[in-house]
């Protein structure tokens, strides 16, 4: 049996500790995404990556339901919690909901707390074409309605020119694209 000889731990690293951080890190990144057919879907990878960063906490308890063929509801159970208490938040493509109890002066002595008064914060990532139509508070439960902007679908006819006759002209107006409306059905 051979003897245990311990190995530091600079061993180990190699050829990227002479490497900066973000040298490693970009060496050693391995998307979601790295099919060479997937072109365009780096903003899929950053959803991914606010997805888990978002708080795993239950609290405040929540539900989402479709109310419709394009609404959605998301419901908080923010019982105590006052209109002037919440703020709800859209920035970029995150939905942010965050409630704030003021703090009670007055001296009362609680022999059990099982009511959650404490402050929260809840993010939802939304995907291209949700929009926020509004809120309501109503018997503890804040409600937050959002709709689905549906696409038009739209089929493109792209042309093709002849590389030989002239690349370094740009296209001429009858070589643009054009884009033809899909009837819905």
């Amino acid at each position: 049996m051979l003897p245990s000889v311990p190995v530091p731990q600079e061993a180990w690293a190699g050829p990227l500790k002479a490497r900066s951080q973000e040298e490693a890190h970009a060496v050693t990144r391995v998307t979601t995404f790295n099919s060479p057919l997937l072109l365009g879907f780096d903003h899929l990878e950053r959803v991914l990556e606010q997805i888990s960063k978002t708080s795993s906490e239950g609290y405040p308890p929540y539900n989402i339901e479709q109310i419709g063929a394009d609404r959605l509801r998301i419901t908080l159970a923010v019982a105590g919690f006052a209109i002037a208490d919440l703020s709800i938040v859209v920035e970029d493509n995150q939905l942010a909901i965050r409630g704030r109890k003021p703090e009670d002066g007055t001296d009362r002595v609680f022999l059990h707390r099982g009511i959650a008064a404490r402050q929260f914060q809840r993010h939802f990532v939304l995907a291209e074409g949700i929009e926020v139509t509004g809120a309501t508070l109503d018997n503890g439960l804040l409600h937050v309605d959002l709709k689905k902007r549906l696409p038009e679908p739209a089929v493109r006819t792209i042309s093709i020119r002849n590389g030989a006759a002239d690349e370094s002209a740009g296209p001429t107006r009858d070589q643009a694209v054009t884009v033809e409306r899909a009837s819905a059905r």
